[in-house]
């Protein structure tokens, strides 16, 4: 996803810069071009060549180095860069970007870009909770940098409180989320349902199904790095949800309609991706069930149709794509599933095809829309999800 970006690290003074080593060679993976910016008590902690090791680029240290190509190194560096994220961000170089001091190769760099800028502060409680220090930045946020808020944790000095770096894998989620795709949903919001519905019997059992959340959570996650305000209502899964994103966690087919309802008024595109149980227990009942001799029934009634509900009250702005599992007749089905919604989209695949369907990596769709089908080629369950928004985006052109 980060093929032909360009991402500077500044890397200070703290225990915590060992861990960058991880996040650098995160970003490589991704095909990025990394490039990291040391203070000269940063190598107190970690050798420059660990990083060059990774990155595959010489790390800056010294603004006077002569052992480089003929051009002024820093601002080439600076224009180069997409981003910029300074972490771990020590009290003393927070202090000199928030004011424009630039006496080092790293300071020089950062106030010499327009890149976007990020910084992640890592350091004693007291030392981070100084009004001085939370001066600084905000005063850093006035300047368009975004502060990544430092968790909260054992710190090296024995302390317990804030000011610890959160770990590398949640600074590469920054990193994507700012550059790792064009924002052409910004300003818009969306609606992603995801996951199984959860029917109680009693308050032991329940009636449920196999979906995983993975399709859903790729769309959140997909719309999210495209710029939209994305609201998740997932079910119960083994996902962690992605950053960025806002969950609404529901279990039944009530509670996942309920919180539909509260919010497709206010948005722009509805993705109903999650497996909802068309059949509900008539009574739920406060005690367990004991077993009986002979055969148990239990009645069950229908439940409200959430996809059918919002077609029947969407604006003529708004773009619904709902989805269909299917094990036969696939087109056929779907296809009146289009049309007895009223969505603009229906997404569809057949369960009994390898490699779509529940709990895989990967899918294989078909479009379908009152104009047509489109089918799609296998491919991973987040270029699916890019896919799908594409294609139900030039539905509203």
């Amino acid at each position: 996803m980060l093929s032909g970006k360009c991402v500077v690290l500044g890397v200070t003074g703290s225990i915590a810069a060992y861990k960058i080593a991880y996040l650098a060679s995160a970003l490589k993976k991704q095909n990025c071009d990394v490039h990291v910016i040391m203070t000269k008590n940063a190598t107190e902690f970690i050798a420059p060549l660990t990083f060059e090791t990774l990155t595959g680029n010489k790390c800056l240290v010294d603004t006077f180095d002569r052992d480089f190509q003929f051009d002024v190194t820093h601002i080439s560096i600076a224009k180069k860069a997409d981003l910029i994220l300074v972490a771990p961000a020590s009290a003393n170089v927070i202090a000199k970007m928030a004011n424009g001091i630039a006496d080092d190769m790293l300071t020089t760099t950062v106030l010499a870009s327009k890149a976007v800028k990020l910084v992640s502060p890592a350091m004693n409680t007291n030392m981070y909770q100084n009004p001085i220090t939370q001066d600084n930045l905000k005063k850093l946020e006035g300047y368009g940098f975004e502060v990544i808020q430092p968790a909260t944790g054992l710190l090296a000095c024995n302390d317990v409180g804030e000011g610890k770096m959160p770990e590398p894998e949640v600074l590469f989620e920054y990193v994507l989320k700012h550059i790792a795709m064009e924002k052409d949903l910004l300003g818009k919001k969306v609606i992603v349902t995801a996951g199984p519905t959860q029917e109680a019997i009693d308050p032991v059992r329940y009636i449920t199904n196999h979906s995983t959340g993975k399709m859903g959570y790729a769309l959140a996650k997909a719309c999210m790095l495209r710029g939209a305000e994305v609201t998740l209502v997932s079910g119960q899964t083994s996902i962690v949800p992605p950053m960025f994103v806002h969950v609404i966690p529901i279990r039944s087919a009530k509670e996942m309609f309920d919180a539909v309802s509260a919010n497709c008024e206010s948005a722009d595109m509805i993705f109903k991706a999650a497996a909802v149980a068309d059949y509900t227990p008539s009574v739920t009942h406060d005690n367990k069930v004991k077993k009986k001799e002979g055969d148990m029934a239990i009645p069950l009634k229908r439940t409200e149709d959430i996809l059918q509900h919002v077609g029947s009250i969407k604006r003529s702005h708004q773009l619904v794509c709902g989805f269909s599992m299917e094990t036969e007749n696939m087109l056929e089905n779907s296809t009146a599933k289009l049309e007895k919604k009223k969505v603009d989209m229906i997404v569809a695949n057949n369960l009994k095809v390898a490699g779509a369907g529940f709990g895989v990596e990967t899918n294989i769709v078909t479009l379908i829309t009152k104009n047509g089908t489109k089918e799609l080629p296998m491919m991973s369950k987040f270029d699916t999800a890019n896919e799908v928004i594409n294609h139900l985006m030039t539905l509203g052109q």
